[in-house]
């Protein structure tokens, strides 16, 4: 079986890599070099240059080609989805199924990504990975656990069996909100976390952080219809750790460059790779306030990030807030 993925970006090409060790894939991308330097020289020259990909995996350029093949994995970044999608209507069958790599909320909208497929493709079957999942090491063939969810535990099932090899060890769920509203609020927090190693705070400001936003993260996801158990495992602590804590995290790595003083513009650019976190704490912030919904974290870190509030600032206001019981 040859299974599809709409995108060749890192975390794309290493899910590639996992998939080919029992089925062939097929990539899209919108360079002809890229695609060029796949098939010929089995190289992501753009993200891993130095990693041989399998010979199954092959590229193109043509959008249409993917849809020849049953299931299409999505890799493209969130804010980008919806335009990418309107392209594709023409070509989407009842019988395709979609599986999205991608994590966080839709700016304008504040949908989460499978709202988003299903109010421009209509009623897709969809399912979604998240966990901690860092590319720079599945690529290496690192031991890694992440959780596939749907609606249908059938499909999931599917999924699991699909994805698995002795080192990608694949759980279910049927939570898809839990699954992909803690995919998209851990980003928030390792921006948080980044910023405290910026301004040069210890372990114990990172443990109250990281703890603290736990706890919003599941009061947020919770009022949307989340089980509180999908935020406690791979989905929501597993991923907040990963992406809290490693510089292989693009969140983390702009938390950092923010506490160390550099304005949003000068870390996108010194980034130069999307920052989920960005977007997703507008988005989370906006939804928050609408739902008044109370996230003290989230809060200051979009002030830090829009508001031109300093980060010691936003440290000084978490901590000063009033006391109360911890639950």
């Amino acid at each position: 079986m040859e299974i599809s993925i709409l995108g060749s970006g890192s975390w794309s090409t290493a899910i590639a890599v996992v998939l080919a060790e029992k089925h062939d894939v097929l990539m899209y991308t919108r360079s002809l070099a890229d695609a060029h330097s796949i098939n010929e020289d089995h190289i992501n020259s753009k993200y891993f240059p130095d990693i041989n990909l399998p010979k199954n995996i092959r590229a193109t350029t043509d959008i249409s080609e993917l849809f020849s093949n049953k299931y299409i994995v999505n890799g493209i970044p969130t804010q980008a989805i919806r335009s990418v999608l309107i392209t594709i209507t023409d070509y989407v069958k009842k019988d395709h199924i979609f599986i999205n790599l991608s994590k966080g909320l839709e700016l304008d909208t504040h949908y989460r990504i499978s709202e988003i497929f299903r109010e421009v493709l209509g009623d897709v079957i969809f399912a979604v990975l998240s966990g901690p999942t860092h590319a720079e090491e599945l690529i290496h063939k690192m031991p890694t656990a992440i959780v596939c969810a749907s609606d249908d535990e059938n499909l999931a099932k599917e999924i699991q069996l699909m994805f698995a090899t002795d080192y990608f060890r694949v759980y279910r769920s049927t939570d898809v909100v839990g699954v992909e509203l803690g995919g998209a609020i851990k980003n928030i927090l390792a921006l948080s976390i980044g910023m405290l190693t910026g301004l040069g705070y210890g372990d114990n400001s990172k443990a109250a952080l990281i703890t603290r936003g736990v706890h919003e993260m599941n009061k947020f996801a919770i009022n949307f219809g989340a089980d509180p158990v999908t935020i406690n495992g791979l989905a929501g602590i597993g991923d907040l750790i990963v992406t809290a804590t490693s510089l292989h995290s693009r969140n983390n790595r702009a938390g950092i460059l923010l506490g160390q003083g550099m304005s949003l513009d000068e870390v996108v650019k010194e980034i130069n790779m999307v920052v989920e976190g960005i977007p997703t704490t507008k988005a989370v912030y906006e939804k928050a306030k609408e739902k008044n919904i109370e996230l003290p974290i989230t809060n200051e870190i979009y002030k830090v990030l829009f508001e031109d509030k300093s980060p010691d600032e936003s440290v000084d206001e978490l901590m000063g807030r009033n006391l109360k019981s911890e639950f």
